[in-house]
């Protein structure tokens, strides 16, 4: 797992059917100071994460198991939210 922050959703009408109803954002990984390090990814959000909010990602199996979806193409899914006072 590992910290995020959401930079924009995504909208794609032609997916795989494992991924129907599922909410895509995009995600930038963050260092301990909270700043970007690396390249964006796509991730499913499980939580109703908003644009700018810093999230905790998870990938690979776990992130399959996250909501059931054992069986879909998921390698990173948002499973939590960090409240703003934790930030500093």
């Amino acid at each position: 797992m590992y910290l995020a922050k959401v930079t924009g959703a995504l909208v794609s009408t032609t997916k795989h059917v494992s991924l129907n109803g599922a909410k895509l954002l995009m995600v930038a990984r963050l260092d301990e100071h909270y700043q970007p390090t690396g390249s964006a990814q796509v991730a499913v959000d499980f939580v109703g994460a908003g644009n700018g909010e810093i999230v905790i990602i998870s990938t690979g199996s776990s992130a399959r198991m996250s909501n059931s979806k054992e069986h879909s193409v998921i390698d990173a899914a948002v499973v939590g939210i960090v409240d703003p006072q934790d930030l500093s």
